[in-house]
């Protein structure tokens, strides 16, 4: 294994071969170049494979969210606008990602989004992102494992919480540690487990849906009517259903980040302009069976008003009892499976936290070799890890030890919603990054021809990509200003993740007073080359037969 990584091929070294006097304008943006001394520093490695690149794509977006989350939603909201508001986030993400695919594919260095946020946008918004990224993966990574810790009380809770917490930390630490393998076969397992569970419950919410279970009860779409498909939130009527509708978008969100994670592991995928693209395609079918067909099978099965549900809900049950897929199964007489469920949403939680700790601690790289963090951080090891930007997520993580205090509740919650807004800003930063990426080739006479791959619908999913998620940045707390809802309390929880990025913005246009990058300076070949070279030289094997093209689809 040690011999496989020493020879990967290196990203980030400087490449002596690259030509500037043919790749572009030049310009003074040294600092985001996204490159740093690799005899000094060392480098990142391509060590995922296909099959990791693909379930990580897959497993960075499922976590507690999908199987716990979307309890609290459907009781606040009922099953339509939670149904609403899930497809609608969806379709954000798919637009997202078509702009992020294209970037990456182009040019798929150390740095990713930090630095394409640099180059393309505005220097200011990518120092503001890379930290906004950094710290907010680091806060994910506290939520994950907070849910976690709790999640295992389903089974034994005689055991003090702070245990687990160790426990769990200590295990996603190791994986991140020594080789980028291991993360990419954690992920590749932890994910394959969610995938045949949500696929399995699919299919057995279509069975119950029909009275095929043991109760023997044709629910059809009967709940939507009795006690209705849209529940009153704050104020009564059609105003309280839109309220109801509007409020459901914070644990859509949630239940989404890490979509973005495909472009952070770019710098270290073996092929990525194939296996980029790859994923990028499959985002649609993703979205489309494991949140919006999920949803609208939790909406089927249980109504809002459940008795179950809300007990479980308001007496703070742990694990699978809080789960709306637990609930229906139990209401349709079926025993065992919420044991099965209970441990699918702990490697949930645990691979979710697994994969933010892992981009955290690669966007904290990235704004080493932006120049714009302690260059301690852009250190790595021989198998190419950056130990001290792991280190540094990982003492973050530390935070999850407030769990163990009275204010559990308050501090998740908090943790959601910073998160909720610092994944909106990403989203729109790099919608900005991409438009402003696209009008500097036209400007700069680059042929779309040459792109590895090109999106749907653009330049105009970028443009929704900014203009959704800008509208439900604004949108998250609007219920804190409802009269007798204000608590400075509860709209700092609501807003602090906007502070969490427009300070270091405001900072940064401050201390540096940078303008946005123009079109004409615009950096698009910089570690290009070395990429192009990588690609040719090593070029993946032709399957020879129908089992070898199975076996390199997922290897």
């Amino acid at each position: 294994m040690g011999t496989e990584a020493e020879k990967a091929p290196a990203v980030g070294s400087d490449d002596p071969e690259r030509s500037t006097s043919s790749v572009g304008p030049q310009n003074d943006l040294v600092m985001y170049t996204g490159k740093v001394d690799a005899a000094e520093y060392g480098t990142l490695k391509r060590e995922l494979k296909s099959r990791h690149v693909q379930f990580i794509a897959i497993g960075g977006m499922i976590g507690t969210g999908l199987f716990l989350g979307t309890g609290v939603a459907l009781q606040r909201a009922g099953p339509l606008s939670i149904f609403m508001a899930y497809t609608i986030v969806g379709t954000v993400v798919f637009a997202m990602v078509q702009s992020l695919g294209e970037i990456t594919t182009w040019l798929p260095i150390s740095g990713g989004l930090t630095v394409y946020a640099y180059r393309y946008a505005d220097p200011a918004m990518g120092f503001a992102m890379g930290w906004n990224y950094a710290v907010s993966a680091a806060v994910v990574l506290c939520a994950e494992i907070s849910a976690a810790s709790v999640i295992i009380g389903y089974w034994d809770d005689t055991i003090h919480v702070g245990v687990w917490i160790a426990i769990i930390l200590v295990v996603i630490a190791a994986l991140n540690a020594f080789v980028v393998g291991g993360y990419g076969e954690a992920e590749f397992i932890f994910a394959s487990f969610k995938v045949i569970t949500i696929i399995g419950l699919l299919i057995l919410a279509i069975i119950i849906d029909l009275g095929g279970g043991p109760d023997k009860d044709r629910r059809g779409f009967r709940y939507w009517k009795n006690p209705g498909a849209m529940k009153e939130y704050l104020v009564t009527g059609d105003a309280g259903r839109f309220c109801g509708f509007l409020k459901s978008f914070v644990n859509a969100v949630f239940a989404f980040l890490g979509a973005e994670v495909i472009a952070v592991c770019s710098c270290e995928t073996k092929h990525p302009r194939k296996n980029i693209p790859k994923a990028v395609r499959r985002t649609f079918w993703r979205i489309l069976f494991f949140y919006v067909f999920g949803v609208l099978a939790i909406g089927v099965l249980i109504p809002y008003d459940d008795p179950s549900l809300k007990a479980a809900l308001e007496n703070g049950a742990k694990g699978a009892a809080g789960s709306p897929w637990v609930v229906a199964i139990q209401n349709a007489g079926i025993k065992g499976l919420p044991h099965i469920i209970n441990a699918v949403i702990l490697s949930s939680a645990w691979s979710c936290g697994n994969s933010f700790a892992y981009a955290g601690s690669r966007n904290l790289y990235a704004l080493a070799i932006s120049g714009s963090a302690p260059k301690i951080f852009a250190k790595c090891t021989k198998r190419g890890i950056p130990i001290y930007a792991v280190g540094a997520i990982i003492a973050f993580g530390l935070l999850s030890f407030l769990n163990v205090g009275r204010s559990s509740t308050v501090v998740f919650g908090w943790f959601v919603n910073v998160t909720t807004i610092s994944g909106l800003f990403n989203w729109f930063t790099l919608g900005v990054s991409y438009v402003r990426f696209r009008k500097g080739m036209e400007v700069q006479g680059i042929s779309r021809d040459l792109m590895p791959f090109r999106g749907w619908f653009q330049p105009y999913a970028a443009w929704y990509t900014i203009i959704m998620s800008g509208s439900l940045i604004l949108l998250t707390g609007f219920d804190v200003f409802f009269t007798g809802n204000f608590t400075v309390a509860g709209f700092f929880s609501s807003y602090s993740g906007v502070l969490l990025y427009l300070v270091p913005y405001v900072f940064h246009k401050l201390h540096y007073n940078e303008k946005q990058v123009s079109y004409h300076d615009m950096d698009f070949f910089t570690g290009k080359a070395e990429v192009d070279r990588d690609e040719r030289e090593h070029v993946p094997p032709e399957p020879r037969n129908v089992w070898e093209k199975i076996w390199f689809a997922i290897a």
